[in-house]
């Protein structure tokens, strides 16, 4: 089957680990301590983090995009980001505005670029490097919030609640700035 590749198998492997980040957390298993339960829901979440940059750079690097890939690609990441934020959330670690947020965000810019699509302009919401910084900044800050200590003298805590906070302020800037691109096209839709 040539839609399989490396590139759609880590993507795969990327929605695979959300139920192993949940079931970190949330079965009951035995001589699992607290930190330890963090350091390895940090380490999945890293391990998805980077299989999000990797499938993307091997696929345009062996000519194996597709349209699957592109379909899978963003879900898995949103996926990913949600369930973690909702992990956060019960724990206590992130703000329930700024899982509101970013989980907000990402649906109002899906459906955006659905919409887009539909009409023939996805080209005018196409991600930019506004989005990128945003996905950074949450992809640094989640397992920093998943470690939830201090290591080394580097105060995790701290630094996983700035970069959320930039997160979500990046998530707010780019989701208005998408709604921007998109604005002629739907006022245009109205007109019709």
């Amino acid at each position: 089957m040539k839609s399989i590749n490396i590139p759609i198998i880590l993507t795969w492997l990327r929605i695979a680990m959300i139920p192993v980040v949940i079931g970190l957390y949330y079965l009951p298993i035995e001589g699992l301590s607290i930190t330890l339960r963090d350091w390895l829901g940090a380490a999945a979440f890293v391990v998805a983090a980077i299989t999000d940059w990797l499938d993307g750079y091997l696929a345009r690097r062996w000519g194996q995009t597709s349209a699957f890939g592109a379909f899978l690609d963003p879900v898995a990441d949103k996926l990913m980001v949600c369930a973690a934020l909702l992990v956060l959330l019960d724990l206590g670690r992130v703000e329930s505005y700024i899982a509101l947020i970013i989980i907000g965000r990402e649906l109002t810019i899906s459906a955006l670029r659905e919409w887009m699509a539909s009409v023939g302009a996805r080209g005018s919401v196409a991600v930019n490097q506004l989005g990128k910084f945003k996905t950074a900044a949450q992809m640094a800050a989640i397992p920093c919030l998943m470690v939830y200590q201090t290591v080394f003298g580097i105060d995790l805590v701290l630094v996983g609640e700035v970069l959320i906070f930039l997160a979500a302020f990046l998530t707010l800037w780019s989701m208005f700035y998408y709604l921007s691109k998109a604005w002629p096209a739907l006022k245009h839709a109205d007109k019709k």
